[in-house]
């Protein structure tokens, strides 16, 4: 500072003036209009001047010196001023917060079970800028809303603008937040410490009032069965050893209108059972496979419990507990399931060792049918005559179904022999001399047994070559079972079919008929007839 007074004397004393005191500044003169600046420094020299302004330059740079001196010097030269110096809030009050646990009680209306709630709340208190917030914890299956609710702010304590403070709260008081009343009953050992370091004398913990309603949800939510040590015949023992393994009896169900054929089947691995109908051709009944689904059966289905809505609601399979077991089955025996009496005379050979096994059973004797006598024996079949389009086959299935259906073709010939033929020359057999001349090459495809008539044209001869019958099976008579048809072995060489009432003779073939009958095994006779037509034809050629 002595510096600076120093530079602002000397500055003066180059203005003209003394340190005693400044003379005062003369007027400004003006010639022709201008203004006339006095001379710097009175009458001073220049050489002074000079002096002077360079003594004033170097007390300038010494001074700037000392300044940056004095700000780079360490800030810890007196610990006792350094420790004195004041810390702000919000360094030393940084993620300290005070946690109170309190309750309120929330009025219920219009409600017969009940009338009132306690909730149960935490109240956080942030000492670096004494805000507040109020959260819930999140009861399951509570029914309200809850989580944050007062978000964190300055809560006002009354009417005159004052705010809660930390020294405002206690254990055991209650705490007004907006209109709603929170009782504090303890506190965390943090808040606990902070309070009696600051001379708060806490009060006594207090035990927070049971919910009424929670008390109601853990009858409810209590496990219905309790935990049991795992035995050999848990569910993952039962997967193990006996999936797939199935009891299979056939049964009985008598019925007004007669007896009707069924299936029983126990699956082991979960104790269900399944039941089937047996159809028969033309029963009059509908095509449905299962008459009870997949489930489990209890011993009597009308024994449930008073209190059960039956009116509305089925029991579960996990609540039945009396359920229809492996030895209530056996060959002889009447079940009742779900109210039908199923009467069980025969089952499998997997049946039979499962109960030799576990049960000691050694008598096994089917026992006797019911639907044997009772079930009238099913009429002869009815045949009716061929369609007038279609093969044979196509109108015997007509009168068997109500949509019609194609006849099943027989694939493994077809794989085998493919297009294959066995081809004869033939003539008719007959006193007209005109249909004798003519001369036909009979194909038999092997693949699907049918024949064909191709008619060899001759010039001037009258009559139209070319296809004389299309390819099918053609009836050689009539069976038991049906009509019977023309086959490969029916076909050598003098052999006479009758086509569409005409008589066809072969009189030759080709080469691969020679060797399909050689590979065949046919009667030596037919290979002899057969290789003396083939070897005549080739030595004509």
């Amino acid at each position: 500072q002595s510096s600076l007074d120093n530079a602002l004397a000397t500055m003066s004393l180059l203005m003209g003036g003394t340190e005693e005191k400044r003379k005062p500044a003369p007027r400004m003169r003006f010639e022709h209009g201008l203004p006339v600046v006095p001379p710097i420094g009175g009458n001073l020299s220049s050489e002074e001047i000079e002096e002077q302004l360079q003594e004033l330059t170097n007390q300038l740079a010494a001074t700037r010196a000392a300044t940056s001196a004095a700000s780079s010097r360490p800030q810890t030269d007196n610990p006792l001023a350094a420790a004195a110096r004041p810390v702000p809030a919000h360094v030393a009050y940084d993620k300290k917060v005070l946690l109170f646990n309190a309750f309120f009680k929330q009025t219920v209306h219009e409600s017969a079970d009940e009338h009132f709630r306690v909730r149960y709340v935490k109240i956080y208190y942030y000492l670096e800028d004494d805000t507040m917030s109020v959260l819930e914890p999140v009861i399951p299956n509570s029914g309200l809303v809850q989580g944050k609710l007062v978000t964190r702010q300055l809560l006002p304590k009354d009417n005159m603008g004052n705010t809660w403070h930390w020294k405002d709260l206690n254990v055991g008081i209650d705490v007004s937040i907006y209109s709603r009343v929170y009782h504090i009953y303890s506190c965390d050992p943090f808040t606990e410490n902070f309070l009696t370091q600051e001379g708060i004398i806490l009060n006594d913990f207090e035990d927070p009032p049971v919910d009424p309603h929670l008390l109601k949800r853990q009858e409810v939510d209590k496990p219905r069965a309790e935990a049991v040590a795992p035995s050999e015949f848990d569910k993952l023992h039962n997967f193990v050893q006996l999936d797939r393994k199935v009891l299979r009896f056939q049964a009985e169900w008598e019925q007004p209108e007669g007896v009707r054929p069924l299936q029983v089947l126990y699956y082991l691995v979960d104790d269900t059972i399944e039941i089937r109908e047996t159809h028969s051709k033309n029963d009059g009944r509908d095509p449905v496979k299962l008459l009870m689904k997949r489930q489990k059966v209890p011993r009597n289905h009308k024994a449930k419990p008073l209190a059960f809505p039956s009116i509305v609601m089925e029991m579960k399979e996990d609540e039945l507990t009396d359920i229809i077991s492996p030895e209530d089955l056996g060959i002889g025996k009447t079940v009742n399931m779900l109210g039908r009496n199923i009467y069980l005379y025969d089952c499998d050979e997997f049946t039979k060792a499962f109960y030799a096994e576990n049960f000691g059973v050694g008598d096994f004797m089917p026992a006797e049918a019911q639907s044997t006598t009772r079930i009238a024996a099913q009429p002869p079949q009815m045949k009716f005559p061929p369609k007038v389009f279609g093969s044979d086959e196509d109108a015997m299935l007509s009168t068997q179904r109500l949509a019609p259906q194609r006849p099943n073709k027989v694939f493994n010939k077809l794989f085998e022999h493919g297009n294959a033929a066995l081809r004869f020359s033939a003539h008719i057999n007959t006193a007209n001399a005109f249909d004798a001349g003519r001369k036909f090459v009979l194909s038999y495809h092997l693949a699907h047994d049918t024949i064909s008539i191709f008619e060899v044209a001759k010039p001037n001869s009258g009559a139209k070559g070319g296809k004389f019958m299309e390819a099918r099976k053609v009836k050689k008579g009539e069976g038991k079972d049906g009509p019977v048809y023309y086959t490969e072995d029916d076909l050598y060489v003098g052999a006479e079919l009758l086509i569409n009432a005409q008589k066809f003779v072969l009189d030759n073939a080709d080469k691969f008929v020679l060797d399909f009958m050689i590979a065949h095994n046919f009667p030596e006779d037919r290979i002899a007839a057969t290789r003396a037509a083939v070897e005549g034809a080739a030595a004509e050629k």
